[in-house]
């Protein structure tokens, strides 16, 4: 290593040394290794302790880096051993200083929980307690029925009521007779696929075949005496449903003749329903084109399947489940007799007790008994609901592989009346925005208009099933539907905050998933 240079100052100085290399000095090693004399004890202690210098700088007098960096390591240790320290110092300040503010301050700015503002939204301790009061009050009713009119559930008298003369069922006879208007719109979709008819004339026809369909049941029930209401209230749901699927029959139709008429495509025949071919247990079904599908296979089909909107090629399910038809079958059994029990046992005697009350006009035992009345109807709605598009329309579905299963959506979680209608009932849903309202906004009609016609006709079916088979013509029914337009207006205007329309916006989202 070099001479250091000599650094004096007005208080201290420094000699200058030199150490060198291999433990030598500088000055004075240097002749005692010339003159071949052992240098002093005190230059061997001096070399030895050197030498271990050495050892610990390194070779030529570098430092040891390892030696460095166990220390910088043992320095680093010590640093955050003594932040460490600082850090638990200060956060054992700051919880002394949080305790302290505790006891000084405990009110925040906050909303109560079941205020809106508060943004708080589990309910389900509230849910939970709402349907044990549910199950109590129910059974206390039940409880309380029995005990005064005691058992009165008899599945034998129903069964008997269909059995007794069955060879004078006016109802069943009404039935059958609707083929003759199902075949009737099958020929008359014929003659205009070959152009036998116009479309006007045929158009004519289809409307005379569709107001049948409704006048005909209608006087039948009200000329034959010996009908029932409940044999009325079948032949007549019958002959709706057969209304709107032959209305949906012949548009379709006419839409198809309209296509192929702007593509001047030839004609081909197919058949709809074909038998069905057999491939690894999943069905190969063919596709069919118009007027291919004017068969009576493909027509009665249709009449059957769970739908009231009419299409060429129905999506079809690969295989009938067993398993599945039969749970459904039972769900059938089992609910059918369930409705039939409540009805016995709980509905018939409270209406019985509501006659006196109603003749009377006595106004305050009016509002109890249809407030005894709401909870047993809440009861076999629900279950009828899930007798009939659930397993009933599951169980006719599966039977016929029809693979759109869709015929009912989360109405439970209706938040506006809108919703609650455009959800409960998908087929009729389908049917009334494929065949009324749209066409109807393509004509120019207002929403407003549109979506009022809408309600008017349900309003009309509604009457048409109630009023005919009991003969009271009060317009309960009719009045009770209409008084839904204002209510969907006021609850989406004020109870849900957002004004929505009645039927375009809850229907938005089925339009956007497919078109029927």
């Amino acid at each position: 290593m070099s001479d250091t240079a000599e650094i004096t100052g007005p208080l201290t100085r420094r000699r200058r040394t030199t150490v060198a290399g291999n433990g030598k000095q500088a000055n004075g090693g240097g002749r005692w290794h010339e003159a071949g004399d052992k240098p002093p004890q005190r230059a061997a202690k001096g070399g030895k302790k050197m030498e271990q210098m050495s050892k610990q700088t390194g070779y030529n007098g570098k430092p040891d880096r390892d030696a460095d960096t166990k220390g910088m390591h043992q320095h680093h240790q010590q640093k955050q051993q003594q932040q460490q320290q600082l850090s638990d110092g200060t956060k054992h300040e700051k919880r002394a200083v949080e305790d302290i503010n505790e006891k000084l301050s405990c009110h925040t700015l906050q909303e109560s929980l079941l205020s809106s503002a508060s943004g708080y939204n589990n309910y389900r301790g509230i849910l939970n307690w709402c349907v044990v009061m549910l199950v109590l009050s129910n059974a206390r009713l039940f409880l309380e029925n029995i005990i005064k009119y005691g058992i009165l559930v008899d599945p034998i008298q129903v069964v008997s009521l269909f059995l007794k003369d069955p060879y004078s069922w006016p109802a069943a006879c009404l039935i059958i007779a609707s083929n003759v208007f199902i075949l009737l719109a099958l020929y008359i979709e014929r003659r205009l696929a070959v152009g036998t008819f116009s479309e006007t004339a045929g158009r004519v026809l289809h409307i005379f075949n569709l107001t049948a369909i409704l006048v005909f049941p209608s006087t039948t029930i009200l000329t034959v005496t010996s009908i029932t209401p409940v044999g009325g209230v079948l032949s007549l749901g019958i002959y709706t449903v057969l209304f709107l699927k032959l209305f949906s029959y012949q548009d379709t139709n006419r839409w198809n003749r309209e296509v192929r008429l702007a593509k001047a495509k030839r004609l081909t025949r197919s058949h709809s329903c074909p038998s069905v071919a057999q491939s690894n247990g999943s069905a190969v079904h063919s596709i069919v084109s118009y007027p291919g599908n004017l068969t009576h296979r493909d027509m009665y089909y249709f009449a059957f399947a769970p739908t009231l909107c009419y299409q060429l090629n129905f999506p079809r399910s690969p295989r009938i489940r067993k398993r599945f038809l039969i749970r459904r079958l039972f769900e059938m059994l089992f609910l059918m007799q369930l409705l039939v029990g409540l009805i016995q046992q709980w509905m018939v005697p409270t209406v019985q007790n509501s006659m006196k009350p109603f003749k009377e006009m006595d106004f305050s035992r009016m509002v109890e008994r249809l407030l005894k009345l709401a909870v047993p109807n809440h009861l076999i709605w629900l279950v009828f609901f899930y007798w009939f598009f659930h397993s009933t329309l599951n169980f006719v579905a599966e039977l016929l592989q029809f693979g759109d299963r869709e015929f009912y959506r989360d109405w439970w979680n209706s938040e506006t009346v809108t919703y609650f209608w455009a959800n409960w009932n998908i087929p009729v849903h389908k049917w009334c925005l494929r065949h009324f309202y749209k066409p109807m906004l393509k004509r120019g009609v207002n929403k407003f208009w549109a979506q009022a016609a809408v309600f008017l006709v349900s309003a009309f079916f509604h009457e048409y099933l109630v009023s005919v088979p009991l003969k009271m013509f009060r317009l309960w029914a009719f009045m009770g539907m209409m008084a839904q337009v204002p209510l969907a207006w006021f609850v989406g205007r004020y109870l849900n905050g957002s004004t929505e329309t009645l039927l375009s916006g809850s229907h938005s989202s089925l339009v956007s998933q497919s078109r029927c």
